[in-house]
């Protein structure tokens, strides 16, 4: 058994478990999410603990897996993720439109981006975004999507960065 595995979850206050055939679901204050149960790993909830085991070697990671994801479903639903972005340039600004997320990046157009499901976007000041929710990977992806707009480049830093991102800068060309 990994050792990930062996580790059980504790259930915190508000969060409810139902272990399915299947699926596992996850209900907070922040909301619901499910995971498909790999074959050959087994799931017991005991005195308000989850517990992973299996039988099968082969199926060991998958084990360490599954548990890794389900302990991100209960942090994401019992307190939720948040990644702060910055736009670092002059004239480049995020605000709000509606449900969309409205940027300004240096180009000859405004860069609309359709906020997804169960993502929420807030812009405190015109040059941060943050964007939070309860899954982990959405936020993640949503968060790399509007970076991938403009990522900084490496001469003079400007674009969209993560917050406490470090980006390794070059000299510029000597003539």
């Amino acid at each position: 058994m990994s050792r990930v595995a062996k580790k059980p979850i504790p259930l915190p206050k508000g969060v409810e478990c139902k272990i399915g055939a299947d699926s596992v679901s996850v209900k907070g204050p922040k909301g619901s999410l499910s995971l498909a149960k790999p074959q050959g790993v087994d799931v017991a909830m005991e005195d308000g603990k989850i517990q992973f085991s299996t039988a099968d070697a082969d199926r060991l990671p998958m084990a360490g897996t599954a548990r890794a994801l389900l302990a991100n479903m209960i942090t994401g639903v019992s307190e939720g993720y948040t990644r702060k972005l910055e736009l670092v340039g002059v004239g480049y600004r995020a605000a709000m439109q509606g449900k969309d997320l409205n940027l300004s990046l240096g180009f000859s157009h405004p860069v609309l981006f359709k906020v997804p499901e169960g993502i929420t976007i807030t812009t405190p000041t015109q040059t941060e975004i943050l964007v939070s929710g309860s899954d982990k990977q959405s936020v993640g992806a949503a968060a790399a999507k509007i970076r991938g707009y403009r990522p900084p480049e490496p001469y003079k830093g400007k674009g969209v960065r993560y917050s406490g991102e470090k980006i390794n800068m070059k000299e510029a060309k000597k003539t």
